[in-house]
């Protein structure tokens, strides 16, 4: 398997922890921010599921197996879980290190692909940059 091949699964178990992370808060978040937060929540979390099949398609015309299973891909993935009654505030500023990891490895997965010379996998992964860097700055922008 090609490094790219495997760091675009780790993409995927990304992707798929912070749809569980986005969704729960989604479905938690209280507070004078409810409608802004819950509706924010909901347009990214559905963003990332579009996203993750996009990745899992890619790693599949790579001629390898896109990763599954809830378990498997959380412990893949490594991203901390929020608590159910955490606050507003715990939420953003944990969906931003969730993201914030999102994008750390989705610049491995760019090193990757520039290595494999894979221009097709680096465009996907650029793309996917682009999405984390303007989410990860709206949920900071929240917190000033």
């Amino acid at each position: 398997m090609s490094k790219t091949v495997d760091a675009l699964r780790q993409v995927v178990a990304d992707t798929y922890a912070l749809i569980g992370q986005t969704h729960i808060c989604h479905w938690n978040v209280r507070g004078p921010s409810f409608f802004s937060l819950h509706n924010a929540f909901e347009l990214q979390y559905y963003e990332l599921f579009v996203a993750v099949d996009e990745i899992a398609e890619r790693i599949r015309a790579k001629g390898a197996l896109a990763p599954g299973g809830l378990r498997n891909l959380a412990e893949m993935a490594g991203i901390d879980e929020i608590k159910e009654d955490a606050s507003a505030d715990e939420m953003v500023r944990h969906l931003v290190t969730a993201n914030e990891k999102m994008l750390d490895d989705l610049q491995a997965a760019r090193k990757c692909s520039q290595e494999e010379d894979d221009s097709e996998s680096e465009d996907l992964v650029i793309a996917r940059i682009q999405v984390h860097e303007k989410t990860v700055w709206m949920l900071k922008s929240y917190l000033e």
